[in-house]
């Protein structure tokens, strides 16, 4: 029974040292009146997400391009490079996909 409980509070200490799914930082940027949440997923190739944030819709606000052209810009702009188009797909989430090229 010692054993046990030894072996138990050594597997719960080491799961502090597991490294998280995700450590980049989340960019918040602004593309025409909304909020995008921009995070690295992927250094090789360089890969992106971006997510729209719904709860700050403004109906009475600028009229807003279609989620495609936001997702694009609100890449871009947070990362300073060039969306790859034939790259990006959007997941049934909302969530937007993509590589980008810095050149």
């Amino acid at each position: 029974m010692k054993r046990l409980a030894i072996s138990a509070a050594l597997l719960l200490a080491g799961c502090n040292a597991l490294p998280t799914a995700n450590e980049q930082p989340t960019k918040t940027v602004q593309v025409m009146g909304r909020q995008w949440a921009v995070v690295q997923i992927s250094e090789e190739p360089a890969t992106w997400k971006a997510v729209r944030d719904n709860n700050d819709l403004n109906p009475f606000g600028r009229p807003a391009a279609t989620r495609t052209a936001q997702g694009i810009r609100a890449i871009e702009a947070a990362t300073g490079c060039k969306v790859v188009r034939s790259t990006m797909y959007q997941t049934d989430t909302g969530a937007f996909y993509s590589q980008v090229a810095c050149n």
